[in-house]
């Protein structure tokens, strides 16, 4: 090819700065070209910058609702944190009490039900496919047996799932947007990011850090941590969690009582979320349920995740009792199943076989040793952030601490924890305004990560 055809192919962005700001003289005869020489003009190409690419769009709208939501959910981002953190001190033994995920093993006699069902579905004999949406009946009459026994609910009331925060989702979906909702402020992130997706609230109020068209019910210390019910509106939906997360605080009888009456008087489901219940140390109720009344206007949802160490393998359930009805008589239980049956096809049967066994005798007794760890573990964090002069909460009935930074930003102190003690705590705010000037440290960690996380607040605080 000649010099004269080689110029006219196209030339890089970064050639042509170099063509631009040079004189070249080219001679065709140099290359044997038959062609005669003539002047050339070098032409100057110019990239396009990123912004002016075109990019293809398709002419689907973005969810609204879903764009409604401020930053990403808070478990994510406080991970995201901790991987800034590892990068900018990649040798840091760092130590996560954070996020509230279980450490310690499995029980033996849970994970080797799981196994020989796994096993069983490599044979003609035991294998297995599509099993019913709503659980193993098995699984169902013993979940009803231990937890809700003499309590009025049957095992057909009970829909096995992958985990209760699956299932508030499946819920939302029940109830639809045109519902009102109230959450306990601080709560689980998850009620009010539902009801946003949903399209359930109105837009972010960032003066006053609320969503619009909820009911926060503020849980203070000076109120016990439960809400004063005689200051909250009527709402069609009341998500209330005990014992609570994050707060650690767990309901009496007289208060849920209280709670059912209130729900009654307005026509309201409350959705109930008793993840925590074997924690509980004081003669609180664990279920809703032990409430006379609370059959006709609550359900329940449960996991076994805190219990007994499946935030892996994912096994849970909710209880929606016959007797709870819509305002046009029709059963929730029956729209409840009707979402199961068409966005579920039920919990894995190797989780089921474990969730078996750990309501078997030997199951029971090794899943409350684990959780004896975990409350251990709550009494050296408590003692520790009481020692250094600080105020705590929970710890008792629930696997979390809530300890309180008056006048602080949660997020500074989960930042400056971090950055002198290398521990991953969880700042308050992000479990609502009424969480701001705490943080929440989780009990589920190794015994020697927890007491040197503990050593390292001693010298931060001491």
């Amino acid at each position: 090819m000649s010099s004269f055809s080689l110029l006219q192919t196209s030339i890089s962005s970064s050639s042509s700065a170099f063509f631009a700001n040079h004189k070249f003289t080219f001679n065709s005869r140099a290359n044997n070209a038959s062609l005669p020489a003539k002047p050339i003009s070098i032409c100057k190409c110019v990239a396009t910058t990123q912004a002016e690419k075109t990019e293809y769009k398709t002419q689907v709208s973005r969810n609204g609702n879903i764009a409604k939501l401020q930053a990403g959910y808070l478990f994510p981002e406080v991970a995201r944190r901790r991987a800034a953190h590892l990068q900018k001190y990649p040798d840091a033994q760092v130590i996560s009490l954070g996020i509230g995920d279980t450490t310690e093993p499995i029980p033996e006699v849970i994970t080797s039900a799981m196994a020989k069902r796994a096993h069983a579905l490599s044979t003609l004999e035991g294998y297995s496919g599509y099993g019913a949406e709503q659980g193993e009946k098995p699984l169902r009459a013993a979940i009803a047996s231990t937890f809700y026994d003499n309590l009025g609910i049957e095992e057909d009331d009970i829909f096995v799932s992958d985990g209760a925060k699956c299932d508030i989702s499946r819920l939302q979906v029940v109830f639809g947007s045109n519902v009102t909702i109230a959450v306990q402020d601080p709560s689980y992130p998850a009620y009010v990011d539902s009801s946003v997706i949903m399209g359930q609230t109105g837009q972010y109020q960032k003066d006053v850090e609320k969503f619009g068209n909820i009911e926060y019910m503020r849980c203070t210390p000076e109120n016990g941590f439960f809400p004063d019910l005689r200051t909250v509106a009527r709402t069609d939906i009341i998500f209330f969690c005990s014992p609570n997360n994050p707060t650690g605080s767990a309901a009496t009888r007289e208060q849920l009582t209280q709670l059912v009456q209130f729900a009654k008087d307005n026509g309201s489901i409350i959705v109930y979320d008793s993840a925590y219940a074997m924690y509980m140390s004081d003669d609180n109720p664990r279920s809703i349920f032990e409430i006379p009344g609370a059959k006709e206007v609550a359900l329940e949802t449960s996991s076994f995740s805190k219990y007994a160490g499946f935030t892996g393998v994912r096994l849970g359930w909710t209880v929606v009792p016959k007797q709870l009805l819509f305002s046009d008589g029709f059963p929730v239980a029956k729209d409840f199943n009707r979402i199961v049956c068409t966005c579920f096809n039920g919990a894995s049967n190797i989780s089921q076989a474990g969730g078996l066994a750990c309501l078997s005798p030997e199951g029971l007794k090794a899943m409350r040793e684990v959780i004896g760890f975990y409350k251990e573990n709550t009494e050296i964090i408590v003692e520790t952030f009481e020692s250094l002069g600080f105020k705590v909460y929970g710890g008792k009935n629930a696997p979390y601490v809530w300890v309180h930074f008056p006048g602080r930003s949660s997020w500074d102190v989960f930042s400056e924890i971090l950055e002198k003690t290398h521990v991953v705590t969880t700042p308050g705010s992000g479990f609502g305004f009424g969480g701001e000037g705490f943080v929440r440290v989780s009990a589920f960690g190794h015994r020697k990560n927890v007491l040197e996380a503990c050593k390292r607040f001693k010298q931060l605080y001491k």
